[in-house]
């Protein structure tokens, strides 16, 4: 009897230790691989130091501009006068950095931002070898792709680790207020209907090839402007839009891709550049693979589109717009607006708006005025004891939300607190999956203007 006590004393130890060693390896620090750098988005986890990342990166990618760009980013950091990073870069680039990544295989998790032709064996050899994947927005531009990206969700669970896209959206307090208040019965109703003309969610982008990094201009590659290699203007900052549209109208709950989603229509048209404009941005003529989108110089680039489609039965609406270069004291704009049946929620970024992201509310037709007021009065207390110094502050037949003080966060610190836990919420592939099958099945009957 003693011995058969011990024996599970013995064994209640064991387990609980196991327990213990299998908690803590899930909480030691991220240990970050950066693979083949092709996009600014590529430092998105290193503009600080965050907790639970290991300051040492291993880097691994071929020779030439893209990664160049991006250490000297990370130089730039490092060296700033201000809270400077401490980023140790293990830098590799071989021909063979994909294989050596593998091989060597020297953190447990990899960012991949860059060419997106490349994105799905990247994805899924990253997967494959037991890492965590936070890949830039898109993880698929094409149907194919889409078909390859289920394949490696579906691995990834096997494998127990993550595969996710940071989408910096959903952090912004204007776009939480914007859901919040929706949610918000009393003020928003439900969401109407809408139609194809009139859609009752509608996300918009504008966004400018040309943008500037203190005095001087930040460069792009120039595989950016292949629609065969960056995508479409669709199925790449679209993503975000799809995101925002299914995170606000459908918090927490999770989509399936064919019985919620139907595409009605798409479209997409270009934006134009000079070769004095692309060298300027690129600070390269043309390549060989641009030639065929030339006529009499002039690169016509398919960056804009739009998808009209309706998500559990309401009319929906994404659009984005690419001009050449971000105006003085402008930068990238957000729309969006989402119809209730006793009120609009819109959000709006002009000149108005001195270019910041602010919130508007509009009583819905056939609301009356003194109720509306009322409501209004109700949801400011409401939203205080959450927001304090929150205000909803009447100009003409609208009320400006002013935020209040809140704690802000980013899509990085959320990737951390993912990875050291490994979970996500259980929306969070289902919906990452509907969202790609939004973007994807856009472009197969696409358009052209």
């Amino acid at each position: 009897m003693r011995l058969n006590k011990l024996i599970k004393i013995t064994l209640t130890l064991l387990i609980l230790t196991s327990s213990t060693i299998i908690a803590l390896a899930q909480k030691a620090p991220i240990k970050l691989i950066i693979l083949d750098p092709g996009h600014g988005h590529a430092t998105y986890m290193q503009g600080r130091m965050y907790d639970g990342l290991d300051p040492e990166v291993h880097v691994y990618a071929p020779a030439g501009p893209d990664v160049e760009t991006y250490l000297n980013s990370i130089n730039r950091s490092n060296s700033r006068s201000t809270n400077p990073t401490k980023w140790k870069i293990v830098l590799y680039t071989g021909t063979d950095y994909l294989e050596k990544m593998l091989a060597e295989k020297k953190g447990n998790a990899v960012i991949i931002s860059g060419n997106n032709s490349k994105k799905a064996n990247y994805i899924r050899r990253s997967i494959e070898a037991g890492l965590h994947v936070l890949a830039d927005k898109p993880l698929a531009v094409t149907p194919e792709d889409f078909e390859k990206l289920k394949e490696s969700f579906d691995l990834a669970a096997k494998k127990n680790v993550l595969l996710f896209d940071p989408m910096d959206l959903r952090y912004d307090i204007s776009n939480i207020l914007q859901r919040e208040l929706a949610a918000t019965k009393e003020l928003f109703g439900t969401l109407k209907k809408g139609s194809i003309d009139d859609p009752s969610l509608i996300q918009a982008n504008l966004h400018h090839f040309l943008k500037f990094s203190g005095t001087e201009p930040a460069r792009r590659p120039a595989w950016f402007f292949d629609i065969e290699q960056q995508g479409h203007g669709i199925t790449d900052v679209s993503t975000h839009l799809v995101d925002m549209t299914q995170w606000a109208a459908f918090p927490d709950q999770i989509l399936n891709a064919k019985k919620d989603i139907k595409i009605l229509s798409s479209k997409e048209w270009t934006t134009d550049l000079t070769p004095s404009e692309f060298k300027l941005i690129t600070r390269v003529g043309y390549p060989d693979y641009l030639k065929k989108y030339l006529k009499d110089s002039i690169l016509s680039v398919y960056a804009n589109g739009e998808i009209n489609y309706t998500i559990k039965g309401i009319h929906s609406r994404v659009s984005v717009l690419w001009k050449y270069r971000e105006p003085v004291g402008s930068g990238d704009t957000h729309y969006a607006l989402m119809r209730g049946t006793k009120a609009d929620l819109e959000l709006r970024q002009g000149a108005e708006e001195q270019h910041k992201a602010t919130l508007y509310i509009k009583a819905a037709a056939g609301i009356g005025s003194e109720d509306f007021s009322k409501t209004i009065d109700q949801v400011k207390l409401k939203f205080q004891q959450k927001y304090p110094g929150f205000d909803l502050i009447k100009k003409g037949n609208e009320y400006i939300v002013k935020p209040g003080t809140y704690k802000a966060t980013n899509s990085a610190e959320i990737a951390i607190s993912y990875i050291l836990d490994n979970k996500m919420p259980a929306w969070e592939v289902p919906n990452l999956i509907a969202k790609y099958y939004t973007t994807t099945g856009a472009i197969r009957n696409i358009k052209r203007d």
